[in-house]
């Protein structure tokens, strides 16, 4: 493990469907974390879009508008500065994935898709998502980043098999939203990943409210 790694949390508030402004945002938030010295900024699910997009990401024409800005901001980790974990609807193989996508060194350097996909309450995302595998850590960095995806942290699965494969850390990236309790609930699933695996845990939600939840 490196012998000194700064993470930075950003919980941001992102507003459904405004891309270019939550570009705006995440810039933001990656230069403040830049003046305290990160090496990573981790941000909350779809943070680039928003959540929930909804039927938004079935329109082709957003999909390009998230890829071509995202590309621009992995364009703005060419300085040198903290590599950024940010959220997004993403094109892979002809399907479509609610992705966490390491940016850094000018590129998109890793893209890790959520597999545990809810379909109850507010939630519908296996209608407009595809399932991800489960997959490896990322190694960053001296690192080994194991990345999930909010609903990936409630179930055994994913985190049993990234911490199979190697990772130091869990990084879990959420749009879990209000409710009585809830903060409880997280709590004991998070608690559970951490005492099967034996890996620390970062957790990292979104802040503000979305009319659809």
């Amino acid at each position: 493990m490196a012998e000194k790694f700064r993470i930075a949390l950003a919980q941001l508030n992102p507003v459904v469907g405004d891309i270019e402004g939550n570009i705006a945002i995440l810039r933001e938030a990656r230069r403040a974390a830049a003046e305290q010295g990160a090496d990573l900024v981790i941000t909350g699910e779809l943070s680039v879009t928003g959540y929930p997009p909804e039927d938004l990401v079935l329109q082709p024409a957003f999909c390009r508008d998230v890829e071509r800005w995202v590309k621009t901001l992995a364009d703005d980790t060419r300085d040198g500065g903290p590599a950024l974990l940010v959220g997004a609807p993403w094109q892979h193989q002809g399907k479509l994935y609610n992705a966490g996508l390491l940016l850094d060194g000018g590129k998109i350097v890793a893209e890790r898709f959520k597999h545990d996909l809810p379909n109850y309450g507010v939630f519908d995302e296996a209608r407009i998502f595809s399932q991800g595998p489960t997959a490896g850590p990322v190694a960053f960095r001296g690192l080994r980043l194991g990345i999930m995806l909010c609903e990936d942290m409630w179930f055994e699965e994913v985190a049993e098999t990234l911490s199979e494969s190697g990772a130091q850390i869990l990084v879990v990236m959420n749009g879990s939203p209000y409710e009585t309790g809830k903060e409880d609930i997280r709590l004991n699933f998070a608690v559970a990943r951490v005492n099967e695996t034996g890996l620390p845990l970062i957790y990292v939600n979104q802040v503000g409210g979305q009319d659809e939840l």
